[in-house]
């Protein structure tokens, strides 16, 4: 790889000569964190727990990151080598992950894959692609046969919304892209016994407070892009404030309501989509790991 064009902003820099992407990364892979991680949909992190890798830096700015201290970051967590990464895959799947789990990982796509094709013969559970849907379709297919899980989110129906709180030009249709490419790979959703994700594609849509008719045109457009029937649908109501007080945004200073939620869930079922919905409990920061 002399320039990077892994994901849409093909920002063109030479990170193994030692440049920084937009995500804030050059070509060694970081880490922040490593474990089994119980917060994720049902069918991913099961009674056992997800095997997360939280990767740092990111290919999005969003101004109410949860993760912002691993996002933004340009060292924290932890330098691995190839060899590392393969050996904490399969310490993960020793110590009883349901899964292997890799988070915002798009930017660091070129050793997971080597390490992937290292140790895919070995591993016994599915692998995830967790991200934030900013994908070319390019970079994806060259995941094919390797990620049996895509989780990407889908944030955004509308451009200015996409620029003005992600700084992610051509998000929306950038994302149905990623998201069709994601559902041509994999499938319908596959279960095994015990309800556990085997493949298949789980979007997320976290609404955002004021959004409520944006987050409804969302889920109108996903429709459109791919079958409710292809697909799981995870509405997310966890949206948290206390990460977003230095926004200039002031619909972001405040939480959700229930009936923003409650008519977003009523459009979503009337569209065919099947999934998860989230209590509005979960809105809190004690859901966001220490990193």
């Amino acid at each position: 790889m002399s320039v990077c064009e892994l994901c849409p902003r093909r920002c063109g820099v030479n990170r193994e000569a030692g440049e920084l992407g937009f995500c804030g990364q050059g070509a060694t892979m970081r880490i922040a964190r490593a474990a089994l991680h119980p917060f994720e949909e049902p069918s991913i992190s099961g009674s056992r727990g997800s095997g997360t890798v939280f990767f740092v830096g990111c290919t999005l700015r969003c101004v109410y990151c949860q993760n912002r201290a691993i996002s933004r970051s340009e060292t924290a967590g932890r330098a691995i080598s190839e060899e590392e990464l393969a050996g904490i895959l399969l310490e993960l799947q020793e110590k009883g992950a349901h899964n292997i789990n890799f988070v915002t990982p798009t930017h660091f796509t070129d050793p997971i894959l080597r390490v992937l094709h290292s140790v895919k013969e070995r591993l016994r559970i599915p692998v995830v692609w967790n991200t934030s849907g900013y994908e070319r379709t390019e970079t994806l297919r060259r995941l094919e046969g390797l990620v049996d899980v895509y989780l990407p989110d889908f944030k955004y129906a509308e451009e200015a919304s996409a620029q003005r709180y992600s700084l992610a030009p051509g998000y929306p249709e950038v994302a149905l892209g990623a998201i069709a490419e994601m559902v041509r790979q994999t499938g319908t959703p596959l279960f095994d016994g015990e309800g556990m994700l085997l493949r298949g594609t789980v979007v997320r849509h976290l609404i955002l407070p004021g959004h409520r008719k944006e987050s409804i045109a969302a889920l109108r457009a996903l429709a459109d892009a791919v079958s409710p029937h292809e697909i799981l649908l995870s509405l997310m109501s966890q949206y948290t404030p206390e990460f977003a007080t230095d926004s200039p945004y002031r619909n972001l200073h405040r939480r959700l309501t229930s009936f923003e939620y409650d008519s977003v869930l009523r459009e979503a079922q009337a569209l065919g989509f099947s999934g998860y919905m989230q209590e509005r409990s979960s809105a809190k920061t004690d859901y966001t790991p220490n990193f």
